[in-house]
């Protein structure tokens, strides 16, 4: 019998978009509260929804292992755990209502359930952790044990049932906890809870290489105001060079992966911790090529040049758009020339550049749209992400739009891409928009790597291109239109 089994209710299977692309990673969030909990002498299994066909796995897990304590711990590393997507949420309710079933304790821990505690409790739960949740899990189970003795109004960023009678019950909650700042009092993750051969074999067969996913940070100190931060704030805490260089030399040691992606928010945000990491790295034999993500304004000569010296593959820069007027109007507090700028120098450096766009903030014309087509075609990405503007809780853009919010108030999957708001445009637009773009970058990529496949379908992503431009314009008023 296994006093804790911890699982997580993202299933790959169920993001037909990411299912498709196939590149699968271990949900870090998870394995970093296992091997916290571990730590404190509880035992601790691991049920891994990314790779499971459905919630009927979950149900074998808990039949095998037999668990006093069902803890749901989403990976909150994962951008798609921050979005609460709807078929995740059900998959969430299901997953209790199988714990309960079998007389666990339920403990939820995500940015879901910190927004919208209520509704997990209301379907089962029967404790919520409110944000980052490794100290207030160790403290309720020590509770819950009978190790600790002062009650749960004294463990911060908890909360739970209160009985009032047989067949009613109320919430109570308490403040929120403070952010652990020493991250690298942390212990690693759990890898040894994850079947790494299974991530390995679908990561070769599909893609040639094997990637790993690691984080060097907590949270983003930036007020970008459509950017929800229901875990960490406002709060940006990072480990430090030392720290991260040993658990990679492990990590290339013990699995030997071809590739890590660094799941952070902002990557390298303190004065010279890029080029610290990157002297470490050599000196202890621990590179392995990487991804990350930068802001802009953070990129550097200095800084691209130790991101190259550190096996750096591809930056991606949270461009959003190439007008100024809209980048003012997240909040985003850089320039568009900064983008241009770090697109040039992460090139010059041998290091390949994304751009995540976002296209349908309020206020956007068409002339914005064309600004980041321009934006795009003059920085040639190596490869671009397209999104539509999305209304989290707990953002200004939400608070903004939340009267013009319908029933409907997150996006199913990953590929829903649905307009929760009156957009400047409507919804179809934004959906032509997405391959209009993609015709164009496809296009211009083939016949800048001379990628003969690509260059062969010239004609279709000519067409393509040229169908979508038609449609869109069908959309422009008078005042749009060049």
């Amino acid at each position: 019998m296994t006093q804790i089994l911890f699982g997580q209710s993202y299933y790959l299977r169920f993001d037909p978009k990411l299912w498709d692309a196939m590149m699968p990673y271990p949900p870090l969030g998870t394995l970093y509260a296992a091997s916290t909990i571990r730590q404190r002498g509880y035992d601790a299994a691991l049920f891994d929804a990314m790779l499971a066909e459905s919630e009927e796995e979950w149900a074998q897990a808990l039949d095998e292992h037999k668990p006093q304590y069902a803890v749901i711990y989403e990976d909150n590393f994962n951008y798609l755990s921050k979005m609460c997507l709807l078929r995740m949420r059900e998959a969430a309710f299901t997953m209790i209502r199988m714990a309960k079933e079998r007389g666990c304790t339920v403990i939820l821990c995500g940015a879901d359930a910190t927004d919208h505690y209520d509704k997990y409790l209301a379907r089962g739960a029967d404790y919520c952790l409110l944000g980052e949740g490794e100290e207030t899990l160790g403290e309720l189970l020590d509770q819950l044990s009978g190790r600790r003795e002062a009650g749960l109004e004294s463990i911060l960023g908890l909360a739970w049932k209160s009985s009032v009678h047989s067949d009613q019950w109320s919430v109570s909650r308490n403040p929120r906890r403070p952010d652990i700042t020493d991250l690298d009092k942390l212990p690693f993750p759990a890898w040894d809870l994850v079947d790494i051969q299974k991530y390995k074999s679908i990561w070769l067969k599909r893609h040639g290489y094997f990637s790993m996913n690691m984080v060097t940070t907590r949270g983003c100190p930036y007020h970008c105001n459509w950017c929800a931060k229901p875990i960490w704030g406002q709060r940006y805490n990072s480990r430090s060079p030392e720290n991260v260089v040993a658990e990679m030399k492990w990590i290339k040691d013990t699995f030997a992966p071809d590739h890590i992606w660094f799941a952070d928010d902002i990557f390298g945000l303190k004065p010279n911790w890029v080029e610290r990491f990157a002297e470490l790295l050599v000196e202890h034999d621990a590179v392995i090529p990487f991804k990350c993500l930068k802001r802009a304004d953070l990129v550097t000569e200095k800084t691209a040049s130790a991101l190259a010296k550190a096996g750096c593959q591809i930056v991606w820069v949270g461009a959003e758009s190439g007008s100024q007027k809209i980048l003012d109007a997240m909040d985003k507090g850089d320039k568009v020339e900064d983008i241009y700028r770090a697109a040039g120098l992460l090139h010059k450096h041998g290091i390949q550049v994304g751009f995540f766009l976002q296209f349908g903030y309020p206020g956007e014309t068409w002339k914005d749209v064309q600004k980041t087509l321009k934006m795009v075609r003059e920085c040639m990405p190596d490869d671009i992400g397209i999104s539509v503007s999305y209304p989290l809780p707990g953002t200004k853009f939400f608070e903004r739009v939340k009267m013009e919010l319908g029933e409907k108030q997150n996006w199913v999957d990953s590929d829903d891409l649905a307009m929760l708001y009156r957009g400047p445009f409507p919804q179809e637009f934004y959906r032509i928009l997405h391959g209009r773009v993609h015709y164009e970058f496809r296009l211009r990529r083939a016949w800048k790597k001379h990628d003969a496949r690509g260059v062969v379908r010239t004609p279709y992503y000519l067409l393509g291109m040229l169908r979508s431009e038609m449609r869109l314009r069908k959309f422009l008023t008078v005042g749009d239109r060049p």
